[in-house]
């Protein structure tokens, strides 16, 4: 049976947890996973990592070419945190990253948004 986004989005925030944005661990790797004009549009948490959802897959990847593999993701233990700009596509981000065996990974409730509102800085961005 097929599934929606949000059914889709459901699943994956029932089975990996979210983290509010005052509760991000300064030493944990954001990873954004908008694409490049969404956070163009409205800003990066400072030191996210910007890996698109459609890129994340082979980015994280450690059996693909080096080149294709993104530097930050080779550390199965590091502590992930993914972020969009509300939560629902980090949530399939995180949930991807755990399938692949990520062990410390968790998204952003709220996403980019909840990390303003909470009054936390964003960083301008150039795509």
């Amino acid at each position: 049976m097929a599934k929606t986004f949000m059914e889709s989005v459901a699943e994956a925030k029932s089975q990996v947890g979210a983290v509010a944005p005052v509760d991000v661990s300064e030493s944990a790797l954001i990873i954004d996973v908008r694409d490049k004009d969404d956070i163009a549009a409205s800003g990066i948490v400072p030191g996210a990592v910007p890996i698109s959802l459609g890129t994340l897959t082979f980015k994280a990847d450690t059996t693909v070419p080096e080149p294709m593999q993104h530097p930050e993701l080779g550390d199965h233990d590091r502590e992930i945190v993914v972020t969009c700009a509300m939560g629902a596509m980090a949530s399939l981000g995180a949930k991807l990253l755990q399938d692949m065996g990520y062990n410390n990974v968790t998204f952003m409730d709220g996403g980019t948004n909840g990390w303003k509102e909470a009054g936390r800085p964003v960083d301008d961005f150039e795509a």
